[in-house]
């Protein structure tokens, strides 16, 4: 699985790359300072977990450890429901859209499963002895 997670850490870098520039560029004439602050913190938190997808990959093909599989999927998680619902609600209070309020309780979802995938990177890699 070390493939998959290098893989998809690169194509979900390129996306916050890509992402990122929109922010920066083309979205502060659409919402305010506050929502464009919500977007950078999505594309913020997807960027350091990207790093922490690679940084699995690469010690998954090493350490092949159950743990260290789920702690990529619980990132991989995380960051659809945390980063995700956070480009979400920018969306919709780019386009004046109400309803869907509920939204926003994906955010702290995805933060749960970032912690616990670090819980389970931490204890995976104590479990292997390093």
């Amino acid at each position: 699985m070390h493939k998959g997670f290098l893989l998809t850490g690169s194509a979900l870098g390129a996306l916050a790359v890509i992402l990122g520039a929109f922010g920066a560029h083309g979205l502060k004439q659409i919402v305010s300072p506050e929502t464009v602050n919500v977007f950078d913190t999505g594309v913020r938190y997807q960027f350091y977990h990207v790093f922490a997808l690679i940084l699995l990959g690469i010690l998954f093909e090493r350490f092949p450890v159950p743990l260290l599989y789920w702690a990529g999927i619980c990132f991989i998680i995380g960051i659809i429901l945390f980063s995700g619902s956070l480009y979400l609600i920018t969306l919709m209070k780019a386009r004046d859209t109400v309803g869907l309020k509920g939204i926003g309780i994906l955010t702290p979802v995805g933060g749960l499963f970032f912690v616990a995938g670090w819980v389970l990177l931490f204890v995976g890699l104590l479990k292997k002895g390093i």
